[in-house]
């Protein structure tokens, strides 16, 4: 949510795809892309952004800090990124999803967000449910 420069933002991907590949992760048995190339992301997004109402994205603790870092001036992208992290899950029909504590919250995001739209439109998105891991 914060601008970067072209080429910054070019390296971090190659060194984000070096570092899964580095991870053991095979190219011949999983597909490996560019979720930025992939227009349906924003465009799923932009669906359920407008099935979100804004006091409950304002109440999730992760933009009240961020925007506090921000000296209160977070941004639209800030506001709306946890709906951005819900189209990225339900996109793909997730099940499940590997979240950590902090992403909890925007797991249920994605959970309420997935059984408005059923109810509203029918049965059309699985509502994932967390994989926490114990550390």
């Amino acid at each position: 949510t914060i601008p970067k420069e072209p080429a910054v933002l070019r390296q971090h991907i190659l060194d984000t795809t070096a570092a899964i590949l580095a991870c053991g992760i095979d190219p011949k048995k999983c597909f490996l892309f560019r979720q930025s190339l992939v227009h349906e992301h924003v465009e799923l997004a932009w669906i359920l952004g407008c099935l979100t109402n804004v006091p409950r994205l304002l109440r999730l603790p992760q933009w009240k800090m961020k925007q506090a870092s921000q000296n209160n001036e977070g941004t639209v992208g800030l506001l709306t990124y946890p709906v951005l992290q819900a189209a990225d899950i339900l996109l793909y029909k997730s099940t499940h999803v590997p979240v950590g504590e902090d992403q909890v919250l925007h797991l249920e995001l994605a959970q309420d967000i997935a059984q408005h739209f059923n109810k509203k439109y029918g049965e059309f998105f699985p509502v994932p449910k967390a994989i926490l891991s114990e550390l």
